[in-house]
């Protein structure tokens, strides 16, 4: 039986500016550099958020440490996803 990572988990802006400072706010910056371009773009993702390893994975010497941070961009509807292609598609071809 091969074991998976561990599986990310939302973080609190509040909690999340206070426990990786570095890796969060590197993650906070992205997803919000992200969001402007999108909406300038007209397309909207409702789920953005940064996620942080679970806490439970972490070793307990290590507590309070977060490895990383990852934007998760969320679902969308089939409209949206074909709204990001354009999008993405026509910035290659610019």
């Amino acid at each position: 039986m091969t074991s998976r990572p561990p599986l990310p988990r939302r973080t609190p802006q509040s909690a999340a500016l206070n426990s990786g400072p570095a890796k969060v706010k590197e993650a906070l910056d992205a997803r919000d550099a992200l969001a402007t371009a999108l909406t300038r773009a007209g397309i909207q993702l409702p789920a953005m958020d940064v996620r942080t390893p679970w806490a439970d994975t972490v070793p307990e010497e290590r507590s309070g440490e977060i490895r990383y941070a990852l934007v998760h961009l969320g679902v969308c509807s089939a409209p949206v996803a074909h709204a990001l292609a354009t999008a993405v598609t026509n910035g290659l071809a610019g």
